[in-house]
């Protein structure tokens, strides 16, 4: 994956729910669809922030296996919108060194969205300027659900000692176990909760919310929530002097 920031206050993965579309097209009176026209634009902002700052891992909530139940002219026009960015944008992300990734249910969508899938992580695979993972028809629950079913199936055929699944097993069959987890996570659009999303990944995760609908984020309202992160003291478990102790200890020797 792409190198480390070298900032230590900086997150070496950001984590995005991009939520308000609908109510931006709402309040317009215009088409849920508009609103998720305009939401696309709002990728590149972020896309084109963490490019600009280092940050070298960027995944986003884009459709959760949730979203299947919402009306079908609103899934219809989502495919849509998703089919088009795959082919107007692949090309772009790849020449500014960006790898795409998908994680999730990938078998509920079209063929034809399927093998665009494929050709984007073909394409982009060589790339580490920004490893852009892009969770589509994914849920936490459904994401864990799999690496249970994964170890089991192991463990029925022989290949795995039961009694040696630990947290770290688990983890590896899990999306993203090749990338640091989320520092930071950011949800737009004023609702406060994770929806199930990374719900192992995120559990030492900085949450940052805001009332910024998608369509209206900017570079600086994803600054803000950059220098609110970088105020932080993150512990994981530990008390305060004990984790300034282990990242001092962690520092490289000047």
């Amino acid at each position: 994956m792409a190198g480390s920031p070298a900032n230590p206050r900086l997150p070496r993965h950001l984590a995005v729910i991009m939520d308000g579309n609908g109510r931006w097209a709402e309040r317009r009176r215009r088409p849920r669809a508009v609103g998720h026209r305009a939401g696309a634009r709002a990728v590149n902002t972020c896309i084109d922030f963490c490019l600009e700052r280092g940050i070298p891992a960027l995944t986003l909530f884009a459709f959760s296996s949730e979203n299947w139940g919402r009306p079908q002219d609103e899934v219809g026009a989502l495919m849509k919108l998703f089919m088009n960015a795959l082919e107007r944008e692949v090309d772009e992300l790849n020449r500014r060194g960006v790898q795409v990734r998908f994680i999730g249910e990938r078998e509920r969508f079209s063929a034809a969205i399927r093998e665009r899938m494929a050709h984007a992580e073909a394409l982009t695979r060589g790339n580490g300027r920004l490893v852009l993972t892009i969770a589509a028809s994914y849920g936490g629950r459904w994401d864990i659900t799999n690496a249970a079913r994964s170890l089991a199936a192991d463990a029925a055929a022989g290949r795995l000692d039961p009694a040696s699944i630990d947290e770290a097993m688990l983890g590896s069959r899990l999306s993203l176990s090749d990338l640091p987890a989320p520092d930071l996570f950011i949800r737009t659009g004023g609702d406060m909760r994770t929806s199930n999303f990374l719900l192992w990944q995120m559990a030492y995760t900085e949450l940052w919310f805001t009332d910024v609908l998608w369509p209206e984020l900017d570079a600086a309202t994803l600054q803000s929530a950059l220098d609110d992160y970088a105020g932080r003291e993150r512990r994981f478990g530990l008390t305060g002097a004990q984790s300034r102790e282990h990242a001092t200890a962690q520092e490289p020797a000047r």
